[in-house]
């Protein structure tokens, strides 16, 4: 396999490409959505090397995707918060920059993508267009009519599966036409990739030139400013870059640490590590296709050649990396994979609508700061680690809020830097036990999971600044400190910091009672449970937990008498 290089070229290929006549040869339009790299990126390499003309590699901004909306709950489009944006103008920004390299450009054009690509293959006359396959819904649409226009014109369409290690129909087929349900089987049938022994194509020493792009609109990549944002929309930015480069730092300095790489264990990493997170942090890069996953995987196989022993999957990062493909799998075999209703694989479940509850859960003001905490380095920074992820997204649902998981699922959507359809929707499933995992009676604690990697607090001390001085026995329940330790840290319990949304013993035994009654009619109607059915029950486990309040008040009453003499 070829390393990745640096290309040598002369200082005039830095330069932006002019503009030149159009070429009478076969030319050829590589078209860039997520994939975007040079390294390892087939639909790149095909337009290369079958252009006898000119190559236009393209990016079009989707206005739903990237213009401002100001009723969103934070700063971003109506799909997409800042953070994702930005990291997404930075990572055509590094494309841009390692094209001119080789002699070419990142040509971006804005519009309709289906429409502007339409308009593209007509004016300049490419037989050959060429794009990563892409599982996603909305891709899928949008690719079946830009491939079914390309047929009718002649334009042949090459859409090689670079995403992702395997080819999700290839798993399905095996499977006897369904999507494996749990990991394992999936690992059975996919066996080992295709990649595993094959050389991929790290580095080019140039590509072909841009032909005349005639009447087309096409500019640099925009800036966030030039796409209606402003510089201080946040008053703190993610960390993280966005870029091929970033990505391919980021992978040599995770697996230079080859003992680190081989002792990798998904549940023993620190959730409140937040100066040096306590995993790879590459899931965006992966996400936007920064990163091959193919070569991810190539490096970690060598990793493990070279050492004595190390993890294996589940928890190790190749099982990481394994994990994503069997939710792209899954995603791409089920039936409305992304709701509740009309989906196969998904328990249905008497979810409540509290949209006061979901607010100051998105917001961060549970009164929980280790919920808080998380839910504002998310604001901040679109990562949290996926251990803190677990933590938020049992809370809202089967732990202690009993709120719909769709609701949390669209919170993540729009703020994560690395949201991704397949994941997020599985993940989502998963821990409201809604699908893949069932064990609903195990909760993540909102105070004594983060208690034990971060007694002292630390990490909610830096994302609430306003629990700060407060002493360490109480940093997790501030609730419990008396007032006069309130007052000496500056922080008031109901007045500068929430009151808890609720009692996390109480609230949690209720959502164990709310799933075991749903789990006990999906049982016995074997999933075929209508909306008559969730109506009936959601009124059934409303009127019990009335019941069940009136019977705990007393309780209460003497549990807010003791509170009050401090």
């Amino acid at each position: 396999m070829r390393r990745l290089s640096s290309s040598v070229c002369s200082p005039s290929s830095h330069r932006l490409n002019p503009v030149t006549s159009m070429a009478t040869g076969s030319n050829s339009l590589i078209w860039f959505r997520k994939g975007l790299r040079v390294h390892d990126n087939p639909a790149l390499e095909h337009a290369s090397k079958a252009s006898s003309g000119s190559m236009y590699p393209v990016f079009v901004i989707d206005p739903r995707y990237m213009e401002p909306d100001p009723s969103a709950f934070s700063p971003g489009s109506s799909r997409a918060g800042v953070n994702r944006i930005r990291f997404l103008l930075e990572s055509l920004k590094d494309l841009d920059s390692g094209l001119k390299k080789l002699g070419s450009r990142l040509l971006v054009l804005r519009g309709e993508p289906g429409e502007v690509l339409v308009r593209c293959l007509q004016e300049w006359k490419v037989k050959r267009l060429c794009f990563e396959y892409d599982t996603d819904p909305y891709y899928q649409a949008l690719d079946f009519k830009v491939k079914e226009y390309a047929s009718s014109v002649g334009v042949e369409v090459f859409s090689p599966v670079s995403h992702t290690l395997f080819n999700p129909t290839d798993i399905i087929q095996k499977n006897g036409g369904k999507a494996p349900l749990s990991y394992q089987s999936f690992l059975k049938i996919a066996g080992e990739p295709s990649c595993a022994e094959s050389e991929l194509l790290m580095s080019y020493s140039s590509l072909p030139p841009i032909g005349d792009v005639g009447s087309i609109g096409v500019s640099e990549v925009p800036t966030l400013e030039e796409l209606g944002y402003r510089e201080d929309e946040q008053d703190e930015w993610t960390p993280f870059r966005g870029g091929e480069s970033e990505a391919l730092k980021r992978l040599n300095n995770s697996i230079s640490d080859k003992a680190w790489v081989a002792n990798f264990e998904k549940p023993k990493g620190d959730p409140s590590a937040f100066l040096k997170p306590a995993t790879t942090v590459l899931s965006p890069y992966l996400k936007f296709g920064c990163l091959s996953s193919r070569y991810f995987y190539q490096c970690l196989q060598r990793v493990y050649k070279d050492v004595k022993k190390h993890t294996s999957p589940p928890v190790s990062l190749l099982g990481q990396l394994l994990w994503r493909e069997f939710f792209y799998t899954t995603a791409f075999g089920t039936r409305n994979f992304d709701k509740m209703k009309g989906n196969p694989i998904c328990k249905q479940i008497p979810w409540k609508e509290d949209h006061d509850m979901l607010a100051a859960w998105r917001d961060g003001k549970t009164g929980y700061p280790w919920i808080d905490a998380i839910m504002v380095q998310l604001l901040k920074w679109g990562w949290m680690h996926h251990l803190a992820r677990h933590s938020v997204a049992c809370f809202l649902t089967r732990g202690d809020l009993f709120i719909h998981w769709e609701q949390g699922r669209d919170v993540f959507e729009r703020l994560l830097i690395d949201s991704d359809w397949a994941i997020n929707n599985g993940n989502w499933m998963w821990l409201s036990c809604s699908s893949f995992f069932y064990q609903y009676n195990r909760i993540y604690s909102p105070v004594s999971f983060g208690k034990k990697y971060d007694p002292d607090g630390k990490y909610i001390r830096h994302f609430l600044p306003v629990l700060k001085d407060m002493p360490k026995q109480y940093i997790y329940e501030p609730w419990t400190a008396p007032l006069s330790v309130q007052t000496k840290a500056k922080c008031i319990v109901g007045k500068d910091y929430p009151k808890p949304m609720v009692m996390h013993d109480a609230a949690s035994k209720e959502c164990k009672r709310k799933m075991g009654e749903a789990y006990a009619l999906n049982k016995k109607m074997n999933g075929n449970i209508g909306d008559d059915d969730l109506k009936d029950l959601r009124r059934k486990l409303e009127t019990d937990e009335e019941s069940n309040i009136r019977n705990q008040r007393p309780k209460l009453n003497q549990v807010l008498k003791y509170l009050m003499r401090f």
